[in-house]
């Protein structure tokens, strides 16, 4: 297996890490492209689908998630740059890179990623074969099998299909973003015309059709591979003399005008637009004979990009369907989060045990389900006088947004910020808007220049005679499904400092009244950067002053040039500076007279790490309980810090302030399992301990090692659970 990955070069054989000489504080080589860093984060997930450590079908899905991110980064961000290319914008990146450079790179690199997407689903196809869940080709197929077919088609699938003939009296179509089409040459027989024809494949249609089952093997042929077997069926009286199929990504990114007046209207017009962007990249299987490749990307308008070869199964993202339920022996061993037991302790009363003391629950380890409980109980509580809440991402079926609609149909007072501009969930946001509405809720959609990404629920209660206020601020999303395998952080709170802050939150992403007298929390785009870069700041002033000066950081990206260059000035004041940073990161570590005392991991498995963490030593090192501990809904991104709403938040309860410091972080910076470390160069490294029988993992202590703050009388005595890491020597450089 591979182990090392380098930015800009192909993963075909493991690099060794180019030596890094002095950079200049000011040049653009202090960074690392954003784009190609997200490339190598996916290659990342790539190759835990070939880590043999992991059961057959979660490389699987490894698989397909690398394949789904490819295509949803192509929507956006390709896009943008091909946007920026064909506008001529000439402006450089952070890193001194054009829009053209930058588009010319990704286009390899991406290149080079799917055909190694392409041989790990051959390898896969063996071992699926091996473990008895088996995709055949046509000439493997028996008469049983074909007699299943026919019925199949005959009933399933013919009766929706619509061969397209092109020709002057009917126009080439219309396809849809990620539409799946069949291309066809066909010969008419009586009089040898030929005919060019499409056969889109509608998305309904599942891709993988199951085979009568022999012998305990699961057995399956593609749609493709079925419909090829019908083609006389669907052109009767012609030939087919060449055929091959095809698969296109548009631009997917919406624009917003600030002078929309409906912005509800406006979004649910731009999602039907979105349908119609232009095609960014074209995909054609390797059995498509070349004339008829060009005749399709003629009639596309690629803007002279070329199509891609795929030597293999187009949209690798849909081999999930091949994850059967039933084979629950080749997954991960089912994992069942745990309750919070301080609520139990409290007879499941979720106000009386944040009142008695914050709590910090870590998901998924332990269960999304205190937050559904926690609005739940407010909306049924007849003391609850007002609820406010943020909505970003949040299910179909949404537990939460129901409560919410409970308890506005209750008389409560409800206030529902949704986010219209939640990338993909639009449409889903803009049907709970308008059923909140319904049920007498007041609904805003926050900032028309700004996306609301903070997560924040306020619930204000009479009690003795008095308004006390319960907060809940998270670094994830109020999603139960997401919460199942996003590893984030839900802080519940009593704190009336914290309320008189959301209560201010609010009121900015209601009626724009900027708050002006915070006195715990930090929101972007107001104040975050500052607090950020003040406490950078702080470490610097306590290394000058030989005191113990260190910062910690876990977050999905780290590519906002200021901050970074602000870790930059830190690293070189002597600050100890240890990132987790899962996904992209442009700031290069271990340069020498830039950043040689900061570095950088990414953990992927399991479970996606997506809290967002950072720790400040104060003057007393880390870890230590003076530390600053803030959790955050933001990464630090220009994005995230400027043009988003987002809210960190600090993190004080001496027994949370311990969970998340020599906790959480300790058990990240200790992980071997599933780490990878940052070269100065750019590339990726396994940790060496990688696949040792007695590599620390940091998800399987989380899965067996209860958390601290939500213990309750369990946690009489607070203890480092054996086999857990020492944490103080956490920041050693040996």
């Amino acid at each position: 297996m591979r182990e090392v990955y380098s930015v800009g070069e192909t993963a075909k054989a493991a690099p060794t890490e180019q030596p890094i000489s002095a950079v200049d504080a000011n040049s653009p080589e202090r960074f690392i492209n954003r784009e190609l860093s997200w490339l190598a984060f996916n290659r990342r997930v790539l190759e835990e689908a070939q880590n043999l450590r992991h059961p057959v079908l979660e490389r699987l899905r490894f698989l397909s998630i690398s394949a789904s991110n490819l295509d949803e980064f192509y929507m956006v961000r390709v896009a943008g740059l091909k946007g920026m290319v064909t506008a001529g914008v000439g402006t450089l990146s952070d890193d001194g890179l054009s829009p053209a450079q930058q588009l010319a790179r990704v286009d390899a690199m991406a290149s080079d990623l799917i055909v190694d997407q392409q041989k790990t689903w051959a390898e896969l196809h063996v071992a699926l074969s091996t473990a008895g869940i088996v995709v055949v080709d046509p000439p493997q197929l028996t008469q049983d099998d074909r007699r299943s077919l026919d019925r199949e088609f005959a009933e399933k699938i013919f009766p929706i299909l619509t061969p397209l003939a092109i020709d002057p009296a009917h126009p080439f179509p219309f396809i849809p973003n990620l539409g799946f089409v069949m291309a066809i040459r066909v010969t008419r027989r009586h009089d040898g015309k030929a005919m060019t024809a499409l056969l889109p494949v509608p998305a309904q249609l599942q891709r993988f059709i199951r085979l009568p089952d022999g012998s305990g093997t699961a057995r399956f042929i593609t749609l493709e591979d079925t419909i090829g077997l019908y083609l006389d069926r669907l052109f009767p009286g012609h030939a087919v003399r060449s055929s091959g199929a095809f698969r296109i990504i548009r631009d997917s990114d919406i624009e917003i005008e600030e002078e929309a007046e409906d912005l509800v209207r406006m979004y649910e017009s731009l999602l039907k637009r979105r349908r119609r962007g232009s095609v960014i990249r074209l995909k054609c299987s390797a059995s498509m004979p070349e004339d008829l490749r060009q005749f399709i990307a003629d009639h596309l308008d690629l803007g002279g990009r070329a199509a891609f070869v795929v030597d293999g199964l187009l949209g690798l993202d849909e081999t999930k369907q091949l994850i059967l339920e039933e084979r629950r022996d080749l997954q991960f061993e089912p994992y069942i989060p745990r309750f919070p037991e301080r609520i139990r302790d409290h007879g499941g009363d979720c106000f009386a045990a944040i009142q008695e003391k914050d709590i910090i629950v870590h998901h998924p380890f332990e269960s999304f389900d205190v937050v559904v409980q926690f609005l739940r109980q407010a909306a049924a509580d007849p003391d609850v006088v007002a609820i406010k809440q943020t909505l970003y991402r949040t299910s179909k079926d949404s537990s939460i947004v129901r409560a919410l609609i409970e308890a506005a149909e209750a008389g409560k007072s409800v206030t529902a910020l949704v986010e219209l501009k939640a990338r993909f969930d639009e449409a889903a946001n803009i049907k709970w808007a308008r059923d909140l509405e319904r049920a007498g809720a007041q609904v805003v959609y926050g900032f028309i220049e700004l996306k609301t990404h903070a997560k924040v629920s306020y619930v204000v209660r009479r009690e003795s005679g008095h308004l006390r206020t319960y907060v809940h601020f998270g670094t994830g999303n109020y999603h139960p499904v997401t919460a199942k395998i996003y590893t984030d952080l839900s802080l519940f709170s009593a704190d009336p400092a914290l309320g008189r802050d959301a209560a201010q939150f609010f009121n900015y992403i209601t009626g724009y009244a900027e708050p002006n007298q915070l006195t715990k929390i930090a929101i972007s785009p107001l104040t975050m950067r500052k607090c950020i870069l003040d406490n950078i700041e702080a470490e610097i002033e306590h290394a000058r002053a030989g005191r113990p000066a260190a910062i910690w950081g876990k977050f999905n990206s780290v590519v906002d040039a200021q901050v970074i260059d602000a870790l930059y000035r830190a690293s070189g004041a002597g600050v100890r500076i240890d990132l987790v940073v899962r996904g992209m990161c442009s700031l290069r570590p271990g340069v020498p007279g830039l950043s040689e005392n900061i570095r950088v991991k990414s953990i992927v498995g399991r479970f996606l790490e997506h809290s967002r963490i950072v720790c400040f030593g104060a003057g007393y090192g880390l870890p230590s309980a003076k530390a600053k501990v803030y959790i955050s809904s933001a990464d630090w991104m220009q994005r995230n810090l400027d043009r988003r709403v987002e809210a960190m938040v600090p993190v004080e309860n001496p027994t949370v302030h311990q969970q998340v410091l020599d906790q959480i972080m300790v058990a990240n910076m200790k992980d071997q399992a599933q780490s990878w470390s940052l070269r100065a160069d750019g590339s990726y490294v396994r940790d060496p301990a990688f696949d040792r029988a007695d590599a620390f993992s940091a998800h399987t202590y989380f899965m067996t090692n209860p958390s601290l703050s939500g213990r309750g009388r369990a946690a009489l005595k607070v203890h480092t659970p054996q086999g857990f890491p020492a944490t103080r020597d956490v920041t050693s450089r040996a």
